[in-house]
Parts: C-alpha cells; structure tokens; sequence
C-alpha cells in the first residue's frame, strides 16, 4: 500500500516538474536525466556556440541555451545523441537537434527550394488553395501561409511536412507518385494530415503521431495513422472531396 502512495507521489512529481520550462543548465539536466540521459554526466553548461548545439566530455554536458524552450522530442533527441548505441540512431537524433538549431547559428544547412515544374503548376494552385479553405474550415485560419511541393523522390511516404531551417521556410511536400496513382480526395487527405503537423509545429508540439496528433486528427474526422486501408480510401475520399 504504502509502496503505491509512494510511486504515485513520484508520477505526480514527474509531471508537474516536467509542467515547467527548464530555465538553466541545472534543470535542463534534471530533465534530460528523467528522459533516460547516463546518470554519468555530471553538469551541464548551456552555451552560445554558433556551430555546436550539443557536445560532452568529461562528465561535462554543453548545450546551447536555446534548447531550454525546446520540444519534449528534442530533449529525447539529446539524449539518444549521447546515449544512442547504434550509429544510425545517433545520426536521426542528430538530424531532429540540427532541425531545432537556432536561426543563425551554423549547425543549420540551408534548404533549397526545387523550380516548380510546369506540369506541377496546376496541381499545387489545387492544393494551395484546399490549404487556405482547410485552415478557415479546421483551424480557423490561424495557420501559417506555407510552401508546397510535389516531390519526386519519396517512394514510401505520401507526404512530409518541413520545419522551417536557416535559409528556408517551413514547406508541405506531397509525392508525385501519390499524386498520380490515388484518388484525389486520397491526396487531400495527405494534405490534411500534414497540416495537422504543420498544426503542432506552430504550436512548439513534438512532431510525431501521439495523443496531441490523434485528438486533432480525429476532431478533423480523418485518420490519424500514415498508412490507410483502400476501404477508409475510398470513404475518405467521397467526404473530403464533399468539403472543398
């Protein structure tokens, strides 16, 4: 008995500690700590560095000070950076704490942007504008005027939205194969899921498919998972099509 008061005691403790916003090294570490960092790292020193964001050694933690407002899944990332015991995990943690780099710092790569090709002209003025009438119908048009981009190199993904990186804006990218194998209510589906990334983004959510993705995708009435059935193709395909 006295076991479960305890355990529950810690759980609320945990919660409410992780309610406020790390404000130095001291407490970026505590919650590092929490997310699983090695008990090994003694300290940690937040930094201005212009092309290191995150570095060890010694028992000595550096990270750049902009990371105290960062995303839960940045934290994580830090953590599998340090703790990773693959190379490839170490390198797509690497990929989400450069994503978060600060504007101007040199840890940011510049994104290009592709020309638009002409046989994609009228497909994005479609899907631009599903985007102004999606964001007054489903977000009450606060979000953000954003890129769009047909893209020829994803295969397995039906779309990616694109946090905004030194040198570019945020971008929506759907996959040409996409465009042109599935029905169009199916493509603005895919639209719709990304916004609701777009959607978490400029609200400093963590970008994945949890609780906070679900909730919103299914108060939109779309499915919350990237891959859908040729049945919930179909269904979806009639009742977004209905709405524009």
């Amino acid at each position: 008995m006295i076991g479960r008061i305890l355990r529950a005691l810690t759980a609320t403790q945990l919660e409410l500690t992780f309610d406020e916003q790390p404000h130095d090294g001291a407490s970026l570490l505590a919650r590092l700590r929490a997310l699983g960092l090695d008990r090994r790292i003694e300290r940690c020193e937040l930094t201005h560095n212009r092309t290191v964001m995150v570095s060890y050694r010694a028992g000595v933690l550096r990270v750049h000070e902009a990371y105290l407002a960062a995303p839960p899944n940045v934290w994580r990332a830090i953590v599998a950076f340090l703790d990773g015991r693959t190379r490839r995990s170490r390198r797509k943690a690497e990929r989400v704490i450069v994503e978060h780099a600060p504007r101007g710092s040199g840890a940011r790569r510049e994104r290009r942007a592709a020309p638009v090709r002409r046989e994609d002209a009228p497909v994005l003025a479609e899907l631009s504008r599903a985007h102004d009438e999606y964001n007054r119908r489903y977000f009450g048009g606060q979000l953000q005027s954003i890129a769009l981009s047909v893209s020829r190199r994803m295969r397995s993904r039906l779309g990616q939205y694109t946090i905004a990186t030194e040198g570019a804006e945020p971008e929506i990218a759907i996959s040409r194969s996409h465009i042109r194998r599935d029905p169009w209510g199916e493509v603005l589906h895919t639209l719709l899921h990304e916004m609701v990334h777009q959607w978490q983004a400029e609200r400093r959510l963590p970008l994945d498919h949890g609780r906070a993705f679900r909730d919103k995708a299914r108060e939109l009435g779309i499915e919350p998972r990237a891959r859908r059935s040729m049945e919930q193709s179909a269904a979806n395909e009639q009742r977004i099509a209905r709405a524009i």
